[in-house]
Order: C-alpha cells, then sequence, then structure tokens
C-alpha cells in the first residue's frame, strides 16, 4: 500500500510561485521516492561540513525536509522521514570511520558493515527522534508557520546535545560546524560560540536555514511582500548580525603572541607501522631526528603526537633516556604516550596519555585520557560482546580523572586533551585553574586521506573559540597546527607530511561568557526558541 499523504492544501489552493509548487510536489512523494529524496538532502548537509565547506547547502537541506514533512500522515511518518535524512547524513559525512578498519582489514572485515550503516542506524535516530516531535506537536496542536520553524530549530539543537551526551557521546558535524571551515566570511559567524557554545551556533544555523522552507507555504490569494521575502529577510538577519558583531570580535582582538616557542613534531607513521614492533625502533629514531634542534634560540617544548612513544616510558629508562634527549636544554618534551599503574611490577592499568619529559629524564607531569572511544579504548559491554578493542591490545584503557590543568616552570600553563577529547564542549578545560593554552595531541593515520582528519581539525579549532584559548595541534599524520583564541589558523600541515614546525604560542584571550557558563546560555535558547510554539497553544490560529 502506498504511503498516505497529509497535505495542509485545501481544494482550489492557488501555488502562485515556483517554490510553492515545488513544496507540493516534494510533499506529495510516497515511498521510496519520498525516502530517497531524504537520503539524498541529509547527505546534502554533510556536504555543507568540513572539508567540502559548502554551507550554503544547509538552504537546500533542512527546508526540503521540512517540505517533505509536510506530507507525513503522521508522528510516526515524520520519524521515518527524518530517519531517511539522518542515514545519508551521516553515512556521507561519517564514513571515514570504515577508513579505519582497512588497516587491518584480514582481521576486522566482518565489522565493515557496522561502520559504514551501522553507526549511522544509531545516529539517525536522534533526528528522526526530533522530527518525530514536531510532527506530532504540528497536527496535535496545529503548530505551523514561523512556530513550526522555531520548533523545528529547538528540537533539532536538543537532538544534537543528546547525541552529544548519550552514551558517551558523539557531537560529531553538528549543524553549526557548517561555519568551521574555510566557507568565506565563516569564521566571523563561529565567533558566536564564544557567547553560546557550538550547540548554540547550531540553533541559529537551523532557524536560518529552516526559514526559507515558509516560501514553499502554498496559499490561497496572492502573497503580501513580506510572505514573499520576510523569510529570506530574516534568515539574512539572523546570520548578517551575529556575523557583524563577530567580525567586530575579530577586528577588536587581532592576534597577540608570546615569547614561547614550540616545536611540532609530526612523523606521519603509517597505522599499519605504528604498533608493529619490528618498527618500533624505527618509528622512535624519526621522531629522534625530526625533534633534534640546535642554535641559540631552542624551543620551549618540543611535542611529539598521540602514542607517540609506543614503548612505556615509565618502564623503560633506556628509551626514556633517549627520549630526553629531544627536550630542548631547560624545557620539555610533550609526548603522547601508553603508560601504565604501577610503574613497577605487574600492570594493573593502561592509559592514553600526555607525559612531559625534562632534559634529565624526570617525567615531571602526566595527563591520563578521560574521555575514551567505545569499541577503540575499551569494550562496553564485554561480557556481550567478547571481542577486542579495534586498537593493538585486547586490554581496556582506564580512564583519567578528567580536566587538569599542567603548569611547568618555564612554560604557561596549558590544559590537555588528548584525540577525540577535543569534540567534546566546555569538557577538557579546569575552569577553576584556567590555563593559557589547549595542547590536543591525536592520531589520525587511521582515517587515511578522509574527510575526518579534516573535520576533527575543524572541530577542534572551534573548542579554541568557546574558550577563548589558543589551541596547540600535533597529530602523527596531520593536521597538526596553531590556531589562535579568535579561530584563526596560524599555521597548519598538510596530510602525510612529514617534519616538524617551530611555532610561536599565541597569548590567551579573556574568558569567554561560554567558558564561564557552558551549555546553559544554550538552555535559555531554547526555551526561547519555544515561545513561539507557547504563543501559538495559547492564542490558535483563527
Amino acid at each position: 500500500m502506498p504511503e498516505a499523504v497529509y497535505l495542509r492544501v485545501q481544494p482550489g489552493t492557488r501555488f502562485e510561485t515556483p517554490l510553492s509548487r515545488l513544496a507540493y510536489l516534494v510533499a506529495k512523494l510516497t515511498r521510496w521516492r519520498r525516502h530517497g529524496l531524504a537520503l539524498v538532502l541529509g547527505a546534502l548537509l554533510a556536504g555543507a561540513m568540513p572539508p567540502v565547506d559548502l554551507a550554503p547547502l544547509i538552504f537546500l537541506a533542512i527546508p526540503g525536509l521540512l517540505w517533505l514533512d509536510e506530507g507525513s500522515p503522521t508522528a510516526w511518518a515524520s520519524f521515518r522521514v527524518g530517519y531517511s535524512f539522518g542515514i545519508g547524513f551521516f553515512v556521507a559525512g561519517m564514513y571515514w570511520i570504515a577508513v579505519s578498519l582497512f588497516v587491518d582489514i584480514a582481521r576486522y572485515w566482518w565489522a565493515l558493515p557496522f561502520a559504514v550503516l551501522g553507526v549511522p542506524t544509531l545516529l539517525a535516530c536522534f533526528p528522526a527522534a526530533a522530527m518525530g516531535v514536531l510532527g506530532f506537536a504540528s497536527r496535535r496542536f496545529g503548530i505551523s508557520g514561523f512556530a513550526r520553524i522555531a520548533l523545528f530549530a529547538v528540537l533539532w539543537c536538543a537532538a544534537e546535545w543528546a547525541r552529544g551526551h548519550v552514551l558517551t557521546g558523539l557531537p560529531w558535524n553538528l549543524v553549526g560546524y557548517a561555519w568551521s571551515g574555510g566557507f568565506p566570511g565563516a569564521l566571523a559567524l563561529l565567533q558566536v560560540t564564544a557567547w553560546t557554545g557550538i550547540y548554540g551556533l547550531s540553533l541559529l544555523t537551523a532557524l536560518a536555514a529552516a526559514l526559507p522552507a515558509l516560501l514553499g507555504v502554498p496559499a490561497q490569494f496572492p502573497r503580501s511582500i513580506w510572505a514573499a521575502v520576510g523569510p529570506v529577510f530574516a534568515t539574512a538577519l539572523i546570520l548578517l548580525i551575529p556575523a557583524a558583531a563577530g567580525s567586530l570580535r575579530l577586528s577588536l582582538a587581532p592576534t597577540a603572541l608570546t615569547e614561547t616557542t614550540l616545536r611540532l613534531v609530526q612523523p606521519s607513521i603509517p597505522e599499519s607501522l605504528k604498533w608493529d614492533p619490528k618498527a618500533a625502533e624505527a618509528n622512535f629514531r624519526r621522531l629522534l631526528e625530526l625533534s633534534a634542534t640546535s642554535g641559540s634560540s631552542p624551543p620551549n617544548a618540543v611535542i611529539w603526537p598521540e602514542g607517540a612513544a609506543t614503548f612505556y616510558l615509565e618502564r623503560d629508562p633506556a628509551h626514556r633516556e633517549a627520549a630526553a634527549g629531544a627536550a630542548p636544554k631547560g624545557g620539555y618534551l610533550l609526548t603522547g604516550a601508553m603508560r601504565t599503574e604501577p610503574a613497577t611490577g605487574r600492570a594493573t592499568h593502561f592509559y592514553n596519555s600526555i607525559e612531559a619529559i625534562d632534559g634529565t629524564g624526570a617525567i615531571r607531569a602526566v595527563y591520563d585520557k578521560s574521555h575514551l572511544v567505545p569499541f577503540g579504548e575499551y569494550m562496553p559491554w564485554r561480557w556481550l560482546l567478547p571481542i577486542d578493542s579495534f586498537i593493538p591490545g585486547s586490554v581496556d584503557l582506564s580512564a583519567g580523572t578528567g580536566p587538569k590543568t599542567i603548569s611547568l616552570p618555564g612554560l604557561p600553563p596549558f590544559a590537555p586533551a588528548v584525540c577525540y577529547e577535543a569534540i567534546f564542549p566546555h569538557s577538557f578545560v579546569d575552569e577553576a585553574h584556567r590555563p593559557a593554552w589547549i595542547l590536543n595531541v591525536t592520531n589520525d593515520a587511521w582515517y587515511g586521506r578522509s574527510s575526518g582528519p579534516y573535520q576533527h581539525f575543524a572541530i577542534a579549532r572551534t573548542r579554541a573559540v568557546e574558550e577563548g584559548l589558543p589551541l596547540i595541534r600535533a597529530g602523527n599524520n596531520g593536521i597538526s597546527g596553531v590556531v589562535d583564541p579568535e579561530g584563526r589558523v596560524l599555521a597548519r600541515t598538510t596530510l602525510d607530511a612529514v617534519g616538524y614546525a617551530d611555532v610561536t604560542l599565541p597569548a590567551p584571550g579573556p574568558a569567554t561568557p561560554y567558558s564561564r557558563f557552558g551549555d546553559w546560555i544554550f538552555l535559555g535558547l531554547l526555551l526561547l526558541g519555544l515561545v513561539p510554539a507557547a504563543i501559538r497553544l495559547i492564542r490558535p490560529a483563527a
């Protein structure tokens, strides 16, 4: 049986514009055409994200989704069309998860369908839930027009927030990240995150992108001028006013540099060799050679990426002493490393860590990653899924204690973040002991030349704007770089480049509203976004 079509269109309705006619034809679609278009629209939304950076695609994808939903007869039908949209979005935007399996495809071939479709199948439940609630509210309470648009933006972004927190969370490719890449003028809009965080920018973006859907609403009589141009005008204001404020912020806060210099080492060691015992010494020598400093002005610290030290340095005096040789005189080697506890005897805990080593070989500070990757660094429900995690070794890693500010003599205090910890807003900076910069070490070699490393860098860049702190990022094969507190990328490496970069640490900016209040500001914006729907409930349309 074909799916029934629900249209808020009365007999004799006059379709006086091409967009009205298009919206009607989209809403009339049924069965595979309906869900096929939803898949395509979801993939278009993924194209708005880095590295494609075609941000205007959001103004096609989201209105198209809302027009499709006009043909949903029930909330369950709205859920299904949102689910199809989510599948298209997450398959196109997160296919790089499957790329990681090809590092050892002979061992993990069986997991390929789960990586390609399984993860999107789970994540698509969030936009589907948003559309299901929207469909219920629209039909049960007669919410339409601008109230429906505002409710959509609230529900979409509430679902994004939930996706960032449920079951450890995966806040990847939030719609606000359309402004985190290279689209012209995007940096000005990205400044919004200093006040609202990325979820607030997502709310602003979803509202602006959804408003043009009103251009497809049919009318019995010729439209007023406001009905014809109002949605476009409102969209322009919603984006241009924050962009103007962001441009002003950028002009009032030019990049300021400190006297601290850092050497970022990018060895680009293939993941297939990184944990190979036969290649361990050669990998270690490459790191040492790239770290060698000379001259009268050595850097204050040399930085190695995540997991660079594959030896347990606290248990291996010979390699720890060799690593200490990479530390500049009077400075430090800051390295990603695997660590055990206790340091002697039988190890009972294993950590993905950052260790600070001075020239004498002493480990002066340690940070243990606290937000671990499920299925990558530990196996959830191991009793139910008796398989190893998708990294070398069969032992689950242990989580650290959380945000930490590391203070070392001669080096500004910094907030460490290992790999994908940087995708979680307001989670890895100890705001009570505010640091002067963020150090993010990572290893994106798993993902080859896919979109994953570019998205990861853009997401980490956003944390700098939110916190008002410069970000120093060291990756095994990229993307390494330097971002100032306003999100300007001062230096970056390319994928697979082997080398080092001596960079100057930017000065920190003042604490931002978001760094002080976190997602409470976003919660306030969500409540504000519910006002039009509340008014419609109190004063129903005639």
